[in-house]
């Protein structure tokens, strides 16, 4: 039996204030890397995917499906972006903010062989789920109306970016690991949003609001700035560092976990990271 658990991005403030409960795509260690598929050929701009020491990322078999072409989000879509290559351009940022190296022996890239996504009307912007064939096939389900209504509150040159934004968010879903489920769902999605702002793809109304009585793992952006912030105090490579704690850990404990990691309880290393940008009093644009 495939057990599905979906993660959904919460919709814009205009257009729906209910941000939705997190969840993580629980991807199942395997190690075994499937082969790589040679017609799986690098994407515009990117003449060679390989690393500094030959090695190369496993490249999933992409998809797009749309339900419907006479909905004015696909037009939309299709005459915003490149659809050829978004998606592997996309995949490979993800690769290489969480794994950095195919050939870094600190960390383990999981074996996602597939990703289909599926532009169709429904409700909300985006989610991501497992597939009835097997953990590594994914699908990432986009809202064709939120595609359609996010011109009137953007500026048309913002499209681009929030549709990559949105595509990249769900497919660190694809790639990230989740302490076999038992992880923070506002870690798991702050994780994906710390991806979108490391890729300059966090839209505009993003910003750190931070109070000391918020939790540290409220999730999205939120979170995001606060990975930031450790990855400044603790060296570039901390959030791969987590993600790959989240691989090895059974089952997720709060102290047991960030103290093992980074010597500090991460409600101190939150207070700290308030006390950097202001506390309560101030908000600070990235």
């Amino acid at each position: 039996m495939t057990m599905t658990i979906r993660s959904q991005i919460p919709p814009e403030p205009e257009l729906s204030p209910a941000a939705p409960t997190p969840s993580a795509v629980p991807v199942q260690p395997n190690p075994e890397q499937p082969a790589l598929d040679e017609s799986d050929q690098t994407s515009q701009g990117h003449d060679d995917d390989r690393d500094r020491e030959g090695f190369k990322f496993p490249h999933p078999k992409l998809r797009l499906e749309i339900r419907d072409l006479n909905h004015p989000g696909a037009s939309k879509f299709l005459g915003a972006v490149n659809a050829a290559t978004i998606l592997s351009d996309a995949v490979k940022n993800v690769q290489r903010l969480l794994y950095r190296s195919a050939a870094d022996k600190h960390t383990s890239c999981p074996p996602t062989r597939s990703v289909t996504v599926i532009l169709r009307d429904m409700g909300g912007v985006a989610y991501t789920t497992g597939t009835d064939l097997d953990s590594d096939h994914k699908e990432i389900h986009f809202s064709l109306s939120y595609i359609a209504a996010h011109i009137p509150s953007s500026p048309p040159s913002r499209l681009p970016a929030e549709l990559t934004g949105v595509l990249t968010h769900e497919l660190v879903h694809c790639y990230q690991w989740d302490a076999h489920g038992t992880a923070p769902g506002g870690l798991i999605e702050g994780i994906a949003d710390w991806v979108r702002l490391n890729c300059d793809l966090s839209p505009p109304h993003w910003k750190r609001e931070v109070k000391l009585d918020d939790p540290w793992d409220k999730g999205y952006q939120h979170t995001a700035y606060f990975l930031q912030y450790l990855e400044g105090s603790f060296g570039e490579g901390t959030v791969r560092r987590i993600n790959e704690r989240l691989r090895s850990t059974r089952e997720y404990q709060e102290d047991e976990f960030w103290v093992g990691l980074l010597g500090q309880g991460v409600k101190d290393l939150w207070c700290e990271y308030c006390a950097s940008v202001g506390g309560d009093d101030e908000d600070e644009s990235k």
